[in-house]
């Protein structure tokens, strides 16, 4: 089957390009492919065709509106030189025509419910707005137009469900994946040097937050206020990810807090993992998400969960068994740091080794067999 796939970053650092990836590598033997991007880390350029659609990636409105004009052109010079396809996948509104829409956002139920709360500072801020309400303005007409919506955890089907019922009798639930294997976490030799190396003593306690950006969303100012509450030196937090906008911001307002001295930001990493192993937790008090997929890597690299129940997340964590529940204030932040830190290493531990096993159920296996069925089942 030849199958057409819009997406604007099918890299392993953009959470639905990641998935996309992770799609495609396994299933390249059976379909022909032709992935339609902006940029693309292709994982087999023998099997795989790639149409590059030069675009600008920020600001996101932008892009968004550019590659609706750019996108269908470059689709139809494909289809001028006689290639036919018989699916055309497209991720969330970001293509006017299309089978199949995989969906990692329900942008109107957002703007409604979170955004007042979550929105950036200025001219970020307005941009990002800009970008929602565009995706919004699209979503009715895409849902309607499509015939299949694929979403990776039941809460965002529950969500787009009510907000376009349309969608309801053509949308499933594909879980997202973590490559549990990858992620195994180190012995303990190692992983005491992997700390010592972060400089980290056996004393501190560090946690670890993980985002590609979006700090307001995921929750990073409730943390350095539950730090400030805390009042614990012993208390370390990594921030992982983050434009060098943000990171400047963050590290101004961490300041102000008084906690930047308990504060370490790493930027953007290829590599994950030593970020997770060196941590004793990882926290995320995020106020909306579809299924994140840092948290299902925190857990596979053998993390306890501090986070709060959001879509996909809500399905497999166990408050006091692989994590701690917590609610979006910094109280209650600041409460389950107490907890998690007062309770014994040992326990500590074994919560994160039941982290573990819970995520064991969406490897990569599953994901791409899920995928393969799903095909199978449209042809």
């Amino acid at each position: 089957m030849n199958i057409a796939v819009f997406d604007y970053r099918v890299v392993p650092t953009n959470p639905v390009g990641s998935c996309h990836l992770r799609m495609l590598s396994g299933l390249c033997d059976r379909h022909n492919f032709t992935v339609f991007a902006v940029e693309f880390q292709n994982p087999s350029p023998e099997k795989i065709r790639w149409v590059r659609i030069p675009l600008p990636l920020r600001p996101y409105v932008l892009l968004f509106a550019l590659f609706h004009l750019a996108a269908p052109v470059a689709y139809a010079i494909q289809r001028l030189r006689g290639t036919r396809f018989d699916l055309v996948q497209m991720v969330e509104s970001n293509l006017s025509f299309g089978d199949i829409s995989y969906a990692h956002f329900c942008h109107r139920m957002y703007l409604a419910r979170h955004w007042r709360e979550t929105k950036a500072r200025g001219l970020r801020g307005f941009l990002r707005g800009l970008a929602h309400r565009a995706a919004a303005l699209m979503e009715p007409a895409i849902y309607r137009r499509v015939r299949h919506v694929i979403a990776p955890s039941r809460g965002l089907v529950a969500e787009l469900s009510q907000t376009y019922p349309v969608t309801q009798a053509k949308i499933r639930v594909l879980p997202n994946s973590v490559d549990v294997d990858r992620l195994q976490p180190p012995g303990p030799e190692e992983r005491r040097q992997l700390r010592q190396s972060h400089g980290y003593s056996p004393e501190h306690l560090v946690l670890v937050f993980v985002a590609l950006g979006h700090f307001e969303r995921k929750g990073l100012p409730l943390v350095f206020e539950a730090m400030k509450e805390t009042g614990d030196d012993w208390l370390k937090l990594v921030v992982v990810g983050g434009e060098r906008s943000s990171i400047a911001e963050y590290r101004a307002r961490a300041r102000t807090a008084g906690v930047a001295g308990r504060v370490r930001f790493a930027g953007m990493q290829r590599d994950l993992r030593p970020h997770y192993w060196a941590a004793d937790a990882f926290i995320l008090p995020s106020c909306y998400e579809v299924f994140p997929l840092v948290a299902l890597e925190a857990a596979a690299a053998g993390l306890p969960l501090l986070v709060t129940r959001v879509n996909g997340v809500e399905e497999f964590l166990r408050d006091g068994e692989n994590g701690l529940a917590i609610d979006r204030v910094s109280a209650s932040v600041a409460r389950a740091i107490r907890r998690f830190s007062a309770m014994p290493a040992g326990e500590r531990r074994q919560m994160g080794v039941r982290a573990r096993e819970t995520v064991m159920q969406y490897g990569r296996e599953n994901f791409v067999s899920a995928w393969r069925s799903f095909y199978d089942a449209v042809v």
